[in-house]
């Protein structure tokens, strides 16, 4: 018996490949990437909008946070992947005010932004949590 969890939640979407929503082990959350696809529809949102894009993967990131039982006050570190240094801008303005919404204590987790290649033409960013529950 390996003590994890698999966490896995309707309100995200379903992993392209061979891994999890997320895996819980005691206290510790990994949240695997999250990209702005619609956990209803499966469709890539905001084409070419990365403030768009931003938003809909931090709620994918909060839902599977949510479901392993963890909150958004919970993360220790994100890790956020671009496509393009010009969006960084763009990116991390809609990232503050999430954590605005998010992290009342204003007790902000860590964070890595790193410019990167995706996947799927269509991604403009890509976003991971840890987090520490309980």
């Amino acid at each position: 018996m390996t003590g994890k969890t698999i966490v896995s939640t309707t309100d995200a979407p379903a992993p392209a490949h061979t891994y999890s929503q997320g895996v819980r082990k005691g206290g510790i959350l990994q949240v695997s990437g999250q990209t702005p696809m619609d956990p209803g529809t499966g469709e890539y949102v905001g084409a070419g909008d990365v403030r768009a894009q931003t938003r809909r993967t931090l709620e994918n990131v909060r839902a599977i946070l949510e479901a392993g039982g963890a909150g958004v006050e919970d993360v220790v570190m994100f890790r956020v992947y671009l496509t393009s240094r010009g969006d960084f801008a763009a990116m991390n303005e809609v990232y503050a005010q999430f954590l605005a919404e998010h992290v009342p204590s204003g007790e902000l987790p860590g964070r890595t932004t790193l410019i990167v290649g995706l996947p799927h033409e269509a991604m403009l960013v890509e976003i991971d949590a840890l987090a520490v529950v309980g």
